[in-house]
């Protein structure tokens, strides 16, 4: 098994704490893993995203454009700015959520999530939109979009790992206090509704 993923958001999303809980999940499993992450501005909402390779004979953690198989969006103008990178029949998972850059709101302009969750379903036929403010209210804490988005993309079949590997990452990687709210979190996702 080979996947190159993208995750895309802004700082403050965990972004990178997603990034990591899949490596450790691939790397329990044996599977070779590589990754890079660009956090810019993350501190003041700038935006962060990792590149992220899993499978036998990786040599760089870089994803080159057109070649990413799955794109992780915690924000879906991030999501649109790095679409570029996915490839033909690639799976994109995205908030529906919005996070107004700190120049759009200074300059008093609107932004909205719509008009680029509709640009991602003009160009992307396996897209799988999640309903952020409804998760993240049904979780019970706005501080877990991350799991939210990952158990998303466990559902979707396109992270090539188990509902089990995130559970044994998120118990090693995350303090013991956070655990139950993550994996309600996770399992998000799996739930009928």
């Amino acid at each position: 098994m080979r996947k190159n993923i993208i995750l895309c958001g802004v700082g403050g999303q965990g972004t990178v704490l997603a990034s990591r809980l899949i490596s450790a999940a691939a790397m329990a499993r044996n599977i070779p893993v590589l990754s890079a992450e660009t956090i810019g501005m993350a501190q003041r909402g700038g935006s962060v995203f990792s590149h992220l390779r899993m499978g036998e004979g990786i040599y760089s953690p870089m994803i080159a454009r057109g070649e990413a198989d799955l794109l992780l969006g915690f924000e879906p103008g991030e999501a649109v700015r790095l679409l570029p990178f996915l490839r033909p029949g690639g799976q994109v998972v995205v908030s529906s959520r919005p996070v107004t850059p700190v120049m759009t709101a200074l300059s008093g302009e609107e932004y909205r999530a719509e008009p680029m969750l509709d640009y991602l379903k003009a160009r992307v036929p396996s897209l799988l939109v999640v309903d952020a403010e409804s998760a993240l209210r049904e979780v019970g804490s706005p501080r877990v979009l991350n799991l939210i988005l990952l158990g998303a993309a466990l559902k979707s079949g396109a992270l090539g790992l188990e509902e089990a590997d995130l559970q044994s990452a998120i118990r090693r990687l995350i303090p013991e206090k956070f655990h139950e709210l993550n994996l309600r979190a996770l399992h998000w996702a799996s739930e009928e509704r």
